[in-house]
């Protein structure tokens, strides 16, 4: 079947200006809050995964640039890890700070810090509260870089973000980040359901959406249907832009903003490349070359 039969645009779920905040009326915060759950909903593939390459690595000051809810953060505060958490979402934002609150009289989560940034300033947002600190990791997970649709044919906002993740890096660090199979997903013209990251414990459908432009895709809409997360018997629907990144092409502009000095590593679900024949995610560790 070719892609262009496969794609069903629809036109009121594609932003005008790009995505700065797809959660800002608040209802897909909380509808998402509930698909991901909290730490101990986390697969153990995905925690033995982060935590093992971390650990491996001596890293201990960790960047979570896409925080969301705090899920990960959390979970890698519990792991001691020094945690410095940042979204461009308000009203995610306020999740988190609600959960670090809840947890106050916990030593560990004293030094939390949790701070509202955006990518494209990303260097200057943390300088503005931690000046002179890089960091030993930076995680960008759970498709979050997708968020971040691109105006520019060039995709010059994408790279420009890519080369301030890197800026945050000490010489060294790590930079985590993955991306959905978009391949197959424009080949298919479906998502899976199940997840890698999350336990849901809501029975979840997801429906899919292609735009194609000149015979380019440039858009995949995601329709999320959670059935009784809220105990009303009711469905709850929110929806999701994202920006279908092909794989070879991202990897090139992974390189790129680590000037072709970085060390890349790459893994489908959490596996090896080649134990898993068509993933769900790619995920991406880049190593920072050293001065």
């Amino acid at each position: 079947m070719s892609a262009d039969k496969v794609f069903h645009p629809r036109s009121e779920g594609i932003p005008s200006e790009g995505v700065k905040d797809q959660y800002a009326d608040g209802k897909a915060a909380r509808a998402w809050n509930k698909f991901i759950g909290d730490s101990n909903q986390r697969t153990q593939n995905y925690k033995d995964f982060l935590v093992g390459l971390l650990k491996k690595n001596g890293c201990k000051r960790v960047l979570d640039i896409a925080c969301g809810t705090g899920i990960d953060s959390m979970m890698l505060v519990e792991e001691g890890f020094s945690m410095v958490s940042v979204d461009a979402s308000d009203k995610m934002l306020k999740h988190a700070l609600k959960a670090r609150w809840e947890r106050r009289k916990d030593s560990k989560y004293d030094e939390w810090i949790i701070e509202e940034a955006t990518w494209e300033t990303l260097p200057q947002d943390i300088k503005n509260f931690l000046p002179g600190v890089t960091f030993d990791a930076v995680i960008c997970l759970g498709n979050s870089f997708a968020h971040l649709l691109d105006e520019y044919e060039d995709q010059r906002t994408q790279r420009m973000c890519l080369k301030n993740f890197a800026q945050c890096l000490k010489p060294g660090g790590l930079l985590f980040i993955d991306h959905r199979n978009y391949d197959a997903m424009i080949n298919s013209g479906a998502t899976p359901g199940h997840s890698i990251y999350y336990n849901c414990k809501y029975p979840v459908d997801i429906k899919t959406s292609v735009l194609v432009v000149r015979g380019k895709p440039e858009l995949v809409t995601l329709d999320y249907c959670l059935d009784g997360a809220f105990g009303d018997g009711e469905k709850s629907d929110f929806r999701l832009c994202y920006y279908p990144h092909k794989l070879e092409k991202f990897t090139a502009m992974l390189h790129e903003a680590f000037d072709h000095r970085g060390k890349h590593q790459l893994f489908a679900d959490f596996k090896p490349i080649d134990q898993v024949p068509v993933p769900g995610f790619y995920i991406h560790v880049m190593e920072k070359g050293k001065d």
